[in-house]
């Protein structure tokens, strides 16, 4: 193979932030950002996307190439996932390493290939699930994980899922988790302001425990403040959509839909508090994100919420309705509580910083590269 060692040329799959940079969107793009900070004079990245329709702002991330085919995305992931062609490299040309930001690889001709594995969700709740995620994770994740040069994954939880799950070995796993954003802390907390959920209304999210303990809460104290759900609703949040619009949470709970990233800081910044109270989540970006601002945190014992909340962080069982109500009542009523996880929360989001994050991926891909040269994938 004709790797020049002393250059690295990086495909990294844009797909995800090409509409809404929501989740696995926001990290592909932060990362593809760090990244090109710490390229070296000889290094490319090349953002890879595909649509019909949506294209990828030739700016979007300094520094960057754009490969911008105009292929369907269910067509292209198709013969990706179940054709193993065309190879990348007839899109973009010789790379070195090619990154998809999911569990499946990108076919090539020589790149080392690279998955990247936010959480197992996909294998124990198909139904929640859609399109292709639904036809080709749960079957091809394991091959595909076991096949690939490098194994990226975001948290310490999700990685053990990976060597239990999947049965990868934990030396082919690093975790690459995001990083806190760049934002000054607000000046003083917001008791007054909105509780808020930050998230996509899908099944997941659990957003009708959020929801039957937020009426257990005005019930208790009518004072409480609204509850704002931000984030894009699913099918499957018709019947959430339904709950509010009626009593008793009509008029108190507002439905925001998808909040551009420009928009996000400042409703942090009004939030009295962040509840993320998910079955599952192979990180929990709003969390740092919260923490970041000095934001209060309530999230579920589930996945990795605990890991990245920390003792920042309160913590009740997914279907404890009364738990959650309690929490929080608890950050209302007490502001001294509140106080303390804000201070608790400001000190652990420095822990997390793309920057970091983005040197170690060079790591790996490094990593990845010498053991497709040594034949060891």
């Amino acid at each position: 193979m004709c790797y020049d060692d002393r250059r690295l040329r990086i495909l990294l799959d844009y797909r995800p932030a090409l509409r809404h940079r929501s989740g696995v969107g926001e990290y592909a793009h932060e990362l593809a950002a760090a990244l090109a900070r710490h390229l070296a004079a000889t290094d490319t990245l090349t953002l890879f996307s595909s649509s019909w329709k949506d294209r990828v702002d030739a700016g979007v991330v300094p520094q960057a190439h754009i490969v911008d085919r105009r292929v369907p995305v269910r067509v292209l992931n198709y013969a990706w996932h179940r054709l193993e062609w065309p190879p990348v490299e007839s899109f973009a040309g010789p790379m070195d390493v090619a990154h998809a930001m999911h569990p499946l690889l990108i076919p090539s001709r020589r790149a080392a290939r690279v998955v990247t594995i936010h959480d197992l969700d996909f294998l124990d709740h198909p139904e929640r699930t859609r399109g292709e995620i639904r036809r080709d994770y749960a079957e091809l994740a394991r091959a595909h994980a076991q096949r690939a040069d490098g194994v990226i994954t975001v948290s310490a939880f999700t990685a053990g899922e990976i060597v239990r799950r999947l049965d990868v070995a934990r030396d082919r796993i690093w975790v690459v988790s995001p990083g806190a954003p760049a934002w000054a802390p607000r000046e003083e907390p917001r008791p007054d302001g909105p509780i808020l959920f930050m998230g996509t209304l899908e099944p997941r999210k659990n957003v009708g425990v959020l929801l039957r303990a937020y009426a257990r809460l005005i019930e208790a104290v009518p004072s409480a403040p609204r509850l704002v759900l931000a984030g894009t609703a699913t099918e499957a949040a018709e019947e959430w959509l339904r709950d509010i619009a009626q009593p008793p949470l009509k008029g108190r709970v507002e439905h925001l839909g998808y909040v551009e990233p420009h928009r996000r800081r400042d409703l942090y910044a009004s939030a009295s508090m962040l509840v993320l109270p998910s079955h599952l989540e192979g990180f929990g970006l709003p969390v740092l994100e919260a923490m970041a601002l000095g934001v209060p945190t309530i999230v579920s014992r589930r996945g990795a919420l605990p890991e990245v909340g920390g003792d920042a962080a309160v913590t009740f069982e997914p279907e404890d309705v009364d738990g959650l109500a309690a929490a929080m009542r608890k950050y209302i009523e007490d502001p001294a509580s509140a106080a303390a996880a804000i201070e608790r929360g400001w000190r652990r989001a420095p822990a997390y910083s793309w920057d970091a994050s983005a040197r170690r991926l060079l790591d790996v891909y490094r990593q990845a590269i010498a053991g497709r040269k040594g034949g060891s994938a």
